[in-house]
């Protein structure tokens, strides 16, 4: 009977030795995966902290780019902006007239020479205390813009001096008014423009309308505005100021 048993009890002791190692051999293999697993794991976390920090230093890199490029950018235009000042042509510039306003009232013909001081021509001008403003016999009106504002080209016509382009007045325009005609309905713009202006002692700058004064027998008209305070009219006289024809 004992002899019989013990084969019996040999396989089970080598059965539960081999169950042993194969049970001893799969938690090895378990280790195994899972230290690779980790070691993985470990390299990944090192390559993701690698790539962020790359992009932190390309990001970094390209602030620095950006602030670089700026920088390049005004010293550019503050290089071109210190050419451009040393090839401008220095301009000075005339010095503008020095109004003379007379310590007692000139007296003033009704007919006068006057000087515009834009072309350097005289012109009769007729002194007329009717009327409140002054104004020029202008032809070939010409209205363009200037630096963003309204400007005039034209001549002043008084029937003898040659009209060329070395007469031209320019002007910005100051306002505009509106002129009803007498003859009919019709209302008219025009334009008006400031001049300096000198009749003998007197040198101001005056406001003219830009009319028509074709008919009329002066290209330039005086009005209150021109004389007020500074001069009185004497309509028996003419030419008081200059070496016209006096009366």
């Amino acid at each position: 009977m004992l002899t019989r048993l013990t084969p019996v009890v040999a396989l089970v002791l080598l059965s539960g030795c081999s169950l042993t190692k194969g049970e001893q051999y799969h938690n090895e293999t378990l280790a195994a995966i899972q230290a690779s697993e980790s070691n993985f794991t470990t390299q990944l976390e090192s390559l993701s902290l690698q790539v962020s920090n790359q992009n932190d230093y390309i990001e970094n890199l390209e602030a620095q780019l950006e602030t670089m490029d700026r920088e390049i950018q005004t010293f550019k235009k503050e290089i071109m902006a210190e050419v451009k000042i040393k090839n401008e042509p220095v301009v000075i510039p005339a010095p503008a007239p020095v109004p003379v306003t007379p310590s007692q009232q000139i007296a003033l013909g009704e007919v006068e020479k006057v000087t515009i001081d834009a072309i350097k021509q005289s012109f009769d001008a007729r002194v007329d205390t009717g009327a409140a403003t002054s104004s020029l016999n202008a032809v070939d009106i010409e209205e363009f813009e200037r630096n963003g504002k309204n400007w005039v080209r034209f001549h002043l016509a008084d029937g003898e001096t040659p009209m060329d382009e070395n007469n031209w007045i320019e002007a910005p325009i100051i306002r505009y008014v509106k002129i009803r005609q007498s003859t009919n309905e019709d209302v008219e713009r025009r334009a008006v423009v400031e001049l300096w202006v000198k009749l003998g002692k007197i040198h101001e700058k005056a406001q003219f309308t830009l009319a028509d004064r074709s008919q009329m027998s002066h290209p330039v008209l005086l009005g209150r505005e021109f004389i007020r305070d500074i001069a009185v009219v004497d309509v028996s006289k003419k030419y008081i100021h200059t070496e016209g024809p006096k009366q």
